[in-house]
């Protein structure tokens, strides 16, 4: 009679892959964790210590959930899974940057049709890499392996944050927003986890040649291979955002991601208000320019689904763009206005 791990496995599960998977990327995940780390992988639950957060006035925790989209198939196909555990990270940084916080720690699920260890350990390391850059310690995970539920060679990913900020701190501070405010906008570093559909559908009707023609260089965009520049990493906004902070007040943030700027800077301001974006104000790095060539895309519905360029929108006082400029440290550019809707 068969042994039960021999019959899991003819089932298509592998608990001797899965275990594998942990050991590999064991000693990545460790090297995030901070004294506040209680107990970490291997746990049944990951445990951090709380009580710093006695030192602050009025803490108030944010929490946020994603994933990275169908960027996931191309990162399968030609086998470059570290970026993809940049991308979860410093998403979910982002979208709780938004809102003023910074990350305490992270939560990562991994699954896939047949468990690959050493890619999810690539996998984890993105992660746990992305998580040391932001201070951040990756408490926990799950490694599922699903036959039948994905499909042959298919994974995904995704990860939960929570962070921190002094409710005084908290973004955006709406009644503080006026018509005039400025937009400053942070350069993307590509298009980062959002319109991977599009983009697999426009780029697969060229042909397999298209992913390694290289893209045009100009003073802001290196020249890169177009597969290169669609598994950049999304970029973190976190430190520059931080900088900006202590140079001059921000009132908002919007991080550019799905709805691209249609939807999401409305998210943030008042009703009564509305984003008025100087689409010319910026230059489009030339990844854009091929997808929107290639696919014979309106300017609508590039500003709808790609962050063309711009990944971080800073709703600021026009007395305080200059300063806030010098801080963030790199280009950015007013992209815009806020008027009255």
């Amino acid at each position: 009679m068969p042994s039960p791990t021999s019959t899991y496995a003819a089932a298509g599960v592998s608990i001797d892959a899965g275990n594998e998977a942990v050991d590999l990327m064991k000693a990545s995940v460790q090297a995030t964790y901070t004294p506040d780390v209680l107990a970490g992988i291997g746990s049944f639950g990951g445990l951090f210590d709380a009580s710093r957060l006695k030192d602050m006035a009025s803490p108030v925790l944010v929490a946020s959930t994603d994933g990275v989209g169908t960027k996931v198939k191309l990162a399968a196909q030609f086998g470059r899974f570290e970026g993809i555990g940049h991308d979860i990270v410093n998403h979910c940084v982002n979208d709780i940057l938004v809102q003023g916080a910074r990350p305490l720690f992270f939560l990562d699920y991994y699954a896939a049709s047949k468990l690959e260890p050493h890619h999810v350990a690539s996998v984890v390391k993105g992660i746990a890499d992305a998580c040391r850059a932001a201070g951040c310690a990756l408490l926990g995970g799950e490694t599922a392996e699903m036959p039948g539920v994905y499909a042959d060679g298919a994974f995904d990913v995704a990860g939960t944050i929570v962070g921190v900020v002094e409710r005084e701190a908290m973004l955006p501070r709406s009644s503080e927003i006026r018509p005039g405010d400025a937009l400053i906008g942070l350069a993307s570093s590509g298009p980062h986890t959002n319109g991977y559909s599009l983009i697999r559908k426009v780029l697969g009707d060229q042909g397999p040649g298209i992913r390694d023609q290289a893209l045009a260089a100009n003073d802001l965009w290196p020249a890169i291979t177009v597969l290169d520049a669609l598994l950049a990493p999304h970029r973190s906004y976190l430190d520059l955002v931080m900088r900006a902070r202590e140079a001059a007040p921000i009132k908002a943030l919007a991080h550019l991601t799905g709805g691209g700027f249609v939807e999401n800077i409305p998210r943030v301001l008042p009703a009564h208000l509305r984003a008025e974006v100087d689409y010319t104000a910026w230059p489009m790095p030339p990844i854009f320019e091929l997808i929107q060539e290639l696919g014979h895309i309106s300017d609508d519905e590039m500003h709808r689904v790609f962050n063309c360029g711009i990944g971080m929108v800073i709703v600021a006082d026009p007395a305080h763009v200059d300063a806030i400029q010098r801080a963030v440290g790199e280009p950015s550019w007013v992209i815009g206005v806020i008027g009255n809707s």
